[in-house]
């Protein structure tokens, strides 16, 4: 066994990782709780603080695929703040790790005082970021709000809407933002020559559809961060969409179809799965290049 003792009971269980080419092992440990809650995901309980989770939760471990008895500890957290990180891959043409971070839930609901129905349909953005060694992406104390793209206090830590921002100022800003509640859960950068050439070296990235916007959902779709040779854009491509099989599905259930997983196929295709009905579509591309 290459890793033991990664938490399994409750709040974010999955554990993706992702291997770098020199061997280098980086693990997903996302939150137990939605944001530190005394009392999890209730109406205006205040957040504890130090958060206890940040020990073996809500960040990024480093470790070594190729060493067999490893046990997961605090000692080899590599990255924090992260709340969850479900969409994780390695990009070859840098070496760097970037993950798109799942936000918060509950603004809207948890402090009605504080932010109205729309404003919990837009915040916090998910983010798309790279990912180095003690980076602090600020939860469960802060959110990423995209329309200050600044990150602002959190109500369960004294903030007030959005308009403080405290011991946020410090946190890593990311390279671009997606709407709220999209659920990012897959990434993959694109190595293959089937494509056209300005989709070579970019992510694509599947969301799996929101469950906390009032009254529809969004998401249910892949898109496309190409990448310069400075890094990621600051802008994304809509690349495939209609995976839900309505425009504004009002719930979970009612899509058809929440892409899950995405990854480059050896002939260069670009292959999508979907967690509802276990369907795999594959995407290639039949013009010149």
């Amino acid at each position: 066994m290459i890793l033991s003792g990664l938490w399994t009971e409750r709040g974010h269980i999955m554990h993706p990782f992702a291997i770098a080419p020199d061997g280098v092992l980086y693990v997903n440990s996302g939150s137990i709780t939605n944001s530190c809650q005394e009392k999890d995901r209730t109406l205006e309980s205040p957040g504890i603080s130090p958060c206890p989770e940040l020990q073996l939760h809500a960040g990024i471990w480093r470790y070594d695929a190729g060493r067999t008895g490893q046990t997961f500890s605090p000692a080899e957290r590599y990255a924090t703040g992260t709340r969850n990180v479900v969409a994780l891959a390695l990009n070859e043409a840098d070496g760097a790790l970037y993950g798109t971070l799942h936000g918060r839930d509950g603004l809207g609901p948890h402090w009605p005082k504080l932010y109205t129905t729309e404003q919990n349909n837009e915040l916090p953005a998910e983010v798309f970021t790279r990912i180095d060694r003690g980076d602090d992406f600020g939860w469960p104390y802060c959110y990423f709000d995209p329309l200050q793209n600044k990150h602002v206090l959190a109500p369960e830590y004294g903030g007030d809407g959005g308009k403080t921002q405290g011991v946020c100022a410090g946190k890593k800003q990311p390279a671009l933002t997606f709407p709220a509640h999209w659920a990012p859960n897959g990434m993959t950068f694109y190595g293959g020559s089937a494509f056209p050439a300005k989709y070579r070296g970019g992510a694509f990235i599947a969301f799996h559809g929101s469950h906390d916007r009032k009254p529809a959902q969004a998401g249910y779709r892949v898109v496309f961060v190409p990448f310069e040779a400075g890094g990621p854009g600051t802008r994304y491509e809509e690349f495939a969409t209609g995976f839900a099989g309505t425009a504004s599905p009002a719930s979970p259930a009612e899509a058809r179809h929440r892409p899950m997983g995405v990854a480059v196929g050896p002939d260069g295709a670009l292959y999508v799965s979907d967690d509802v009905k276990g369907r795999i579509w594959r995407i290639s591309y039949a013009g010149g290049v």
